[in-house]
């Protein structure tokens, strides 16, 4: 598993700024996280999420061309930091 925690740099209060995602081996999201600039959050996993959060149905860009955009910054984190 790999684990990725993206900044969205953007205007309005509608999309989330940070999205923490658990990647299979082939960049599919497993699990997601939603943090929104109100406070609220958001999670998805297979068969349970919360209004408004789905996994992604394909699979993530490498970092590389994530951070590629001005809009985004993404880091690996460990498992251990997902789980907090």
């Amino acid at each position: 598993m790999e684990y990725i925690d993206v900044m969205w740099h953007h205007e309005g209060d509608q999309d989330p700024i940070r999205l923490v995602s658990e990647l299979d081996a082939q960049r599919y999201e497993v699990r997601k996280l939603e943090f929104f600039g109100s406070g609220a959050v958001g999670f998805a996993r297979p068969g349970r999420h919360s209004e408004g959060t789905e996994l992604g149905e394909l699979p993530v860009p490498p970092l590389a061309e994530i951070n590629a955009s001005s809009e985004f910054t993404g880091t690996l984190i460990a498992g251990t930091a997902f789980e907090q």
